[in-house]
C-alpha cells in the first residue's frame, strides 16, 4: 500500500503505524549513513590539508597560514574570518612540534625568538581585534598584497 515517488514515501490511509515506523527508521538510517559518509570525506580532506600545511610549515618555516587559509576558504567553503581564526588554532600544534625538532638541532636563536614572540603576542591581540572589524573583502586584499610582497622579496632580494 506504499508508493515511492522521487525518494518520498506516500502512505494510503490504511497503512499501519507499524509500517510507517519501519519506513521512517529506514529513511532515517539511510540519511544518517549518507551524513556520516559525507562527514568522513570532509574529515579526510581536512587531514590532508593539515598534512600539507605541516610539511610546508616544517620544511619552509612558513607557519602554514599561507596554505591553510586558502585551503579552508576554497576547499572547505569557510568564511574568511573563520578561516583565519581556524588556521591560527591549527598552526599551534605544528609550530610546537617543528620547534622541538629545530631546538634539538640547535637551530634556534633564543634571544631573537623571545623578542619576536613578545612582539607577536602584542601583534596577535591587535590582529584578532581587527579581524572582527574588517570585512572579508578587505582581509582578502591585505592577504593577497602580503603574499605578493613576500613573493617579490623572495625572488628579487
Amino acid at each position: 500500500k506504499q508508493k515511492e515517488s522521487k525518494g518520498i514515501l506516500f502512505f494510503s490511509k490504511r497503512a499501519k503505524k507499524k509500517n510507517r515506523k519501519k519506513v521512517a527508521t529506514i529513511i532515517l538510517t539511510r540519511y544518517k549513513m549518507r551524513k556520516k559518509t559525507k562527514n568522513i570525506n570532509i574529515m579526510k580532506k581536512q587531514i590532508i590539508i593539515g598534512i600539507m600545511a605541516g610539511v610546508i610549515s616544517g620544511f619552509f618555516a612558513s607557519g602554514g597560514g599561507m596554505i591553510l587559509v586558502p585551503a579552508f576558504v576554497y576547499l572547505l567553503n569557510m568564511g574568511e574570518q573563520k578561516a583565519r581564526a581556524t588556521s591560527i588554532m591549527a598552526i599551534l600544534p605544528m609550530v610546537i612540534v617543528s620547534s622541538i625538532f629545530y631546538m634539538k638541532s640547535d637551530y634556534i636563536n633564543w634571544s631573537v625568538a623571545l623578542y619576536c614572540a613578545a612582539g607577536g603576542i602584542i601583534g596577535g591581540i591587535i590582529g584578532a581585534k581587527l579581524l572582527k572589524k574588517l570585512p572579508d573583502k578587505i582581509l582578502k586584499i591585505i592577504f593577497i598584497l602580503f603574499l605578493i610582497y613576500s613573493s617579490v622579496k623572495m625572488i628579487f632580494f
